[in-house]
């Protein structure tokens, strides 16, 4: 009988090796994950731009609405 240690009792397998799919995916996500990040912060930075214009922008009244709507 074969004596048993620790390196040979239990078998140390490698991890599944990445395909090239797996690679083209990994990367690929990451770069849609990189631009999704960049298009929240340009959204959110000029969706906060547009609510600041609006606070600061004083109502139009009726008068001046009217003056534009009268121009052919």
């Amino acid at each position: 009988m074969a004596k048993l240690t620790k390196t040979n009792m239990f078998k140390a397998y490698d991890s599944k090796t990445e395909t090239p799919m797996d690679k083209t995916t990994r990367v690929v996500r990451k770069m849609v994950d990189e631009d999704a990040e960049i298009r929240q912060a340009k959204t959110s930075r000029l969706r906060n731009a547009r609510l600041e214009r609006e606070v600061n922008t004083p109502p139009q009244t009726a008068a001046t609405a009217e003056r534009k709507k009268r121009r052919p």
